[in-house]
């Protein structure tokens, strides 16, 4: 019966894809960025579905499994703050070039802005790298969802198959108009079903104080658990927001400016209705799975549901956690295929003298790489089993990295292409000093003091990148004239 519901689920997710089809204008523009045409509502689903993801869902409740109540502050509450106002502040600056320029992707925009093909290649390398793991999250976190909620029916590998190829069908079909519908069907879906399974799961709990009472207090308390610099330098990892790939080219699809008034007041109610639940949930799963260790945190929160939300609940609860997990997905990929598109092929096109491509060739390549993306993350997934909450971390780490190239673009004239490659240069080398240093000592801090690693990128990357562009020749008078013109 669960795994009907699900099958059910995902045949009415494919559809609503296909469906959005009939809509489809046959453009790369239409293709990639639904023509600039999408509503407030349908803008804010789609922001905040992309943005949830496996790791609000199941990372948060594992990370909440095992350091308690603080994980709420750790992210979802400086998320709700530094959200919204980078959407404010970058993201509708974003959307008025990408309408002026007619841009597809950042990469576009930063290489115009500061005249430099190189720096475009080098920033979509790092993108693409950078964006692979949180592909994992949804891939991993689909795959161990169906298993766990089955009882191994479906092993893992077979669930993250399924995810792909119904993700593959309506994003390579649909293109972004298609993942838009099905991420704001997808985002309704799993808020509206978390918050029935935080409900189901409390009463049968013996209601919310019956339930919390047979906790350890200690994980009621945030200061045992996490130190006060690694809470404050928190805040620097949902910067992210303004680097992904995928929430640039949703910013892209707005209707116009005005599309972003509710999205931005809306943001912080929306984090709240999905991460208390998730938070409250993954610490309630110390009670009856006390002692989970490794990947198989990962599913706590699943093994809540199926403990007390059996039988065909539990499948409809599977598939709002499955819903989290796609609308993020589709919408990575897709970001990746239109940068490749945009930022490799065609500027190659242009340097060998040929024409532009058509309309039909810039969808074609769109979906070929689509394809060959989820291919590769899938094969990857069959391989790793790092923890959910942790490799979303280090993933928006770097993101967050690249914050102040982002910042520079739009609001410091003098800012040079040898100051953001410096910049991104410094993001490679910290990163990769950093995540070795992760991966000899869990839970690592810089210097043992609680400050996280992102705090430290970000600060040199932004006097990297002011230093050098101070010392180097700024952008032509024609450039700084064509971007901070009206």
């Amino acid at each position: 019966m669960i795994l009907a519901v699900i099958i059910i689920y995902l045949a009415l997710v494919l559809s609503i894809g296909i469906l959005s089809h009939k809509f489809f204008q046959k453009t790369g523009e239409d293709y990639f960025v639904a023509s600039r045409n999408i509503s407030w509502f349908m803008l804010l689903m789609s922001l905040f579905g992309t943005h949830m993801t496996a790791f609000s869902i199941l990372g948060a409740s594992r990370e909440a499994y095992h350091r308690g109540i603080g994980v709420f502050a750790l992210m979802a509450s400086s998320s709700a703050i530094v959200v919204p106002c980078v959407f404010l502040f970058i993201g509708t600056r974003l959307w008025q070039i990408g309408k002026r320029f007619g841009y597809i992707t950042q990469v576009q925009y930063f290489r115009d802005r500061w005249e430099s093909h190189r720096l475009g290649l080098l920033l979509f390398i790092v993108l693409v790298l950078l964006l692979i793991p949180y592909l994992l999250i949804g891939v991993m976190g689909g795959g161990g969802t169906l298993s766990t909620i089955t009882e191994g029916t479906i092993p893992q590998w077979l669930g993250g198959l399924l995810i792909c190829a119904v993700v593959l069908c309506y994003v390579t079909y649909s293109g972004m108009r298609g993942t838009a519908w099905v991420n704001t069907f997808q985002t309704l879906v799993f808020m509206t079903l978390g918050g029935i399974a935080f409900v189901i799961i409390m009463k049968r709990m013996g209601g919310f104080s019956g339930a919390l009472s047979k906790v350890d207090t200690s994980l009621l308390m945030q200061s045992n658990h996490i130190k006060p610099l690694e809470l404050l330098t928190y805040t620097c990892i949902p910067l992210s927001v303004g680097m992904f790939p995928h929430i640039f080219s949703h910013c892209l699809t707005a209707k116009d400016v005005s599309t972003f008034r509710y999205p931005i007041i809306l943001y912080p109610i929306c984090i709240a209705i999905v991460w208390i639940p998730s938070v409250l949930l993954g610490i309630l799963g110390n009670v009856d799975f006390l002692g989970l260790k490794g990947p198989e945190v990962n599913t706590v929160l699943i093994e809540m549901i199926r403990q007390y939300a059996p039988g065909i609940l539990s499948g409809f609860l599977a598939a709002g956690v499955f819903a989290a997990i796609m609308s993020s997905l589709d919408s990575q990929s897709l970001s990746l295929g239109s940068m490749f598109t945009h930022d490799i092929i065609r500027p190659y096109l242009r340097k060998r003298g040929q024409d532009q491509m058509s309309e039909k060739q810039q969808v074609q390549v769109g979906r070929l790489f689509v394809i060959c993306i989820l291919c590769i993350t899938y094969i990857i997934s069959l391989i790793a089993a790092p923890s959910i909450f942790k490799l979303a971390i280090w993933s928006f780490t770097g993101f967050a990295g690249l914050f102040p190239i982002v910042v520079a673009a739009l609001f410091w004239k003098r800012s040079t292409k040898h100051g953001v490659l410096a910049s991104i240069i410094s993001v490679i080398l910290l990163w990769l000093y950093f995540f070795l240093n992760n991966w000899k000592i869990p839970g690592y801090t810089v210097g043992g003091t609680g400050i996280m690693p992102v705090a430290v990128i970000i600060l040199v990357s932004s006097l990297t990148l002011i230093t050098v562009s101070l010392l180097t020749k700024p952008p032509s008078s024609e450039t700084i004239e064509r971007f901070f013109t009206n």
